[in-house]
């Protein structure tokens, strides 16, 4: 189970956590000097085992629960990337149906969150290698080389985070002291410090470790993705080839796609050989912060005892995704956005009442729609048919889907679910921050700048196969298939052209990788973020007129979230405010 798998663990973040509140506070410009009690306690090699697993925590994102800066993005890579809106009705986390809408300004409390949150693990990042440099002498040489590669991966990712959310951020590392930091301007060269911890990582971590540390391959696949933010698409490629020719797992496995994709969202199959790294999480530890406290609001409203959570209704996926799944009936995607002609639009349950008939879409479609989004009359992940309006808050304001992939089973309720808070919807499913097949989509991007167009449809393709397996789509009850699942390869004429090629690999992540988190940030590095989301929120509001009404992505300033207002007060003349805020 998964409570014992990380009981240890959790214990040792307990502790870990009440030693860095003598030099860590949630607010990261704020690091008193390191007590001397403190220091006596960490430095030995327990102690830093104890910090170490403290910067580890704050990988999952909680410091007091803030929605921006949950570690899967939700919000401000699916809701902001058309995946989702923000769901319920329009009074509950009326906020952020500002910020759906790219009206939020830099007062806006989930963006000093993210950036609060982030900021903290890289401080306690910089904690660890402060004191295993001070204590290296009486340290093995292996274990100072093992725990400050890992803090440099860690930090790697903090570093990443705020880049892509920020663009324009404070760099420093652990040799500056924390006084310092408030003199610092958010003009750092971050991708120099997130390419040389990847590096250092890559070098100096082993291949094979504990589940849910990091490893080698790990910081191969973030060197790649990193190189990919920036263009450096031949080194991306040096770096990708290596993770999928040679990369293992932690327990030594080789990375591979999981024969399942339902699996990939399954509690039961976590720290699998598709996951390259991820968020750890556990129940039953005496904290459900410790749970995927990131996701508790988002799930069916108000189902009771026939499904899961029951509350809040957040994170409702959009009309326009779910009508991405629509194929022709070669089974190929409808590339030109035909998919949103009235004739191809998923037909769905809006405003059809759970007591009256509805009919189901019959229209070939993309099978990993109905492991992605919840609709009416389709099973749901063990609990029943999707009663459509009956689990759903406002219909009018959120549409007619749930989520569904970060969703538990029914025969999980109560063993990788921690129901001692106020709701059932804690449960234990780690959330993947690089998984295979993402790894694969990005190295096809990679091989379609390199020319080699025949190789990107061969990595595309091992994605599609795999959601071609027809073995593994949802079912009734009678064991036929839920919907008219329609899915081929492509051909070798869609990868013909770059051009073709290039939006054949954007609209693979786009499904494949779908609520998870990536889509805004896809959107913004590949430079076409205004036409496409500008284009999604005129779909959008035609039928969530309260939800949408007046959204507008401005070019030049949307790409990226304010200087939160409250770090400028903190250091007034030092930060500058990103452009258009």
């Amino acid at each position: 189970m998964k409570t014992n798998k990380n009981s240890k663990k959790l214990t040792i973040i307990m502790v870990a956590l009440l030693t860095l509140g003598v030099s860590c506070s949630d607010e990261f410009l704020e690091i008193a000097p390191t007590g001397s009690l403190a220091d006596a306690q960490v430095s030995t090699s327990e102690g830093i085992d104890g910090l170490l697993i403290g910067a580890y925590s704050m990988i999952n994102g909680n410091l007091g629960g803030n929605r921006g800066s949950t570690p899967n993005h939700w919000l401000v890579g699916s809701v902001l990337g058309g995946d989702a809106n923000k769901g319920t009705d329009p009074g509950d986390g009326a906020s952020l149906a500002t910020f759906q809408r790219f009206q939020a300004d830099a007062t806006f409390s989930e963006v000093n969150g993210l950036w609060t949150a982030r900021y903290e693990g890289i401080s306690r990042c910089n904690t660890v290698l402060r004191t295993v440099s001070a204590n290296s002498e009486s340290l093995p040489a292996e274990k100072v080389s093992s725990v400050s590669a890992q803090a440099r991966m860690l930090r790697g990712h903090f570093y990443f985070d705020l880049k892509k959310n920020f663009n324009n951020i404070v760099v420093f590392d652990e040799t500056v002291e924390p006084t310092e930091v408030v003199l610092i301007p958010n003009d750092g060269d971050a991708w120099a410090m997130i390419e040389a911890d990847f590096q250092y990582a890559y070098d100096n971590l082993p291949e094979t470790t504990s589940a849910g540390r990091v490893n080698k391959w790990a910081a191969a696949a973030y060197m790649g993705k990193a190189k990919l933010y920036q263009k450096k698409y031949a080194e991306a490629k040096t770096w990708f080839d290596d993770v999928i020719d040679n990369g293992v797992a932690w327990n030594g496995e080789k990375y591979a796609l999981l024969d399942d994709y339902a699996k990939v969202f399954n509690a039961e199959y976590d720290n699998h050989v598709e996951a390259i790294m991820d968020v750890e999480s556990s129940n039953e530890t005496g904290s459900v912060r410790n749970a995927n406290w990131f996701d508790d609001l988002n799930y069916p409203y108000l189902t009771g005892s026939e499904g899961p959570g029951d509350c809040c209704g957040f994170f409702q996926p959009s009309f326009e995704l779910a009508n991405s799944f629509r194929t022709s009936p070669d089974g190929l995607p409808l590339l030109d956005k035909s998919y949103n002609d009235p004739a191809n639009a998923v037909k769905n349950d809006m405003g059809i009442a759970s007591a009256d008939d509805f009919t189901p879409d019959a229209g070939p479609l993309d099978p990993r729609i109905d492991f992605s989004i919840g609709r009416r009359d389709i099973p749901y992940l063990g609990w029943k048919p999707h009663p459509g309006q009956a689990w759903i808050r406002v219909q009018a304001y959120g549409g007619p889907y749930s989520p569904k992939k970060f969703v538990y089973y029914a025969n999980q309720e109560g063993t990788l679910t921690d129901a001692s808070s106020w709701t059932r919807g804690y449960a234990t499913m780690n959330y993947p921050i690089i998984r295979f097949a993402d790894v694969l989509l990005m190295a096809a991007e990679a091989e379609i700048e390199a020319g080699t167009l025949e190789r990107a449809r061969t990595l595309v393709n091992m994605v599609r196969a795999r959601a071609a397996n027809s073995e593994f789509w949802i079912k009734n009850e009678d064991g036929t298939d839920a919907a008219n699942y329609v899915i081929e390869e492509y051909p070798a004429a869609q990868f013909a052209t770059k051009e073709s090629a290039t939006e054949a690999v954007r609209f693979e992540r786009k499904i494949e990788l779908s609520g998870e988190g990536h889509r805004f940030f896809d959107l913004v590095r590949w430079g076409v973020a205004a036409d496409e989301i500008n284009d999604y929120l005129n779909y959008e509001v035609q039928f969530l007129q309260s939800a949408y009404s007046g959204a507008r992505f401005t070019a030049g300033k949307d790409e990226y979230r304010a200087i939160p207002q409250t770090q400028l007060d903190l250091q007034p003349g030092v930060l500058k405010q990103n452009p258009g805020y």
